[in-house]
């Protein structure tokens, strides 16, 4: 499928989760593989390396190379998640996908595609991954739309806190579901609202107590809302 696309004059990502060999985490690396691929399994065709761990000017470089067909397969981790168009990349393929996050699957599928061509994403996984993996996988099978995506993602990680700086989890709602009640939220929001434009100031005060004794340190933030 890979040499398909080549001899189409097509280009390709293939992404790693890691920069090198770790001695902690036995995965395939973009160092390695990168390698590999020149001497092996493409020797004819041009190979590209690119990771975090370059200097800014290396990177530009590389990817200015890839972006002018000067490199058929660009070897990388998930620095790409952003990044420049390439219109002639029709093929992203994500080794160990059950290692990253539904957005970022997202992101990087979003490499691709970017020119008048028809565009695939190939996830590669291991047989040995969690459930929640496996759910994540399900889904980017199932839709490429955003805001499906990030709906399934918040159901899978949780929001995090409203008041706090945890980014995942479950928050401290007695009731509700932030991501199925939300419209139901809103208009809870809007009635409080309401309510606090007819308290007197000695109501509001006993409200701010009982406020600073539920969030404590976090309720402060409540400010940026």
């Amino acid at each position: 499928m890979m040499e398909e696309e080549l001899e189409n004059r097509k280009q390709i990502f293939i992404v790693y989760p890691l920069v090198e060999e770790s001695d902690k985490i036995e995965l395939l690396n973009a160092k390695d593989m990168a390698a590999h691929f020149r001497k092996t399994v493409f020797p004819s065709r041009k190979i590209g390396l690119l990771h975090g761990r370059m200097k800014p000017e290396e990177k530009e470089k590389v990817m200015g190379r890839f972006k002018n067909n000067e490199i058929d397969i660009l070897v990388c981790t998930t620095v790409i998640e952003v990044g420049i168009d390439v219109p002639d990349a029709t093929m992203i393929v994500i080794e160990h996908a059950e290692r990253f996050g539904l957005s970022q699957l997202h992101q990087l599928r979003g490499r691709v595609g970017r020119g008048i061509h028809a565009s695939k994403c190939i996830l590669i996984t291991s047989t040995k991954r969690t459930d929640v993996a496996t759910k994540r996988l399900k889904v980017m099978e199932s839709t490429s739309d955003g805001f499906k995506i990030a709906e399934e993602d918040m159901k899978m990680r949780g929001p995090g806190e409203m008041l706090g700086a945890r980014q995942s989890g479950i928050p401290d709602f007695r009731v509700g579901d932030i991501v199925r009640d939300v419209n139901i939220m809103i208009h809870a929001r809007e009635i409080a609202d309401e309510a606090m434009e007819k308290m007197t100031a000695h109501e509001l005060n006993r409200i701010k107590e009982k406020a600073r004794e539920r969030w404590k340190d976090k309720i402060h933030l409540v400010d940026v809302a």
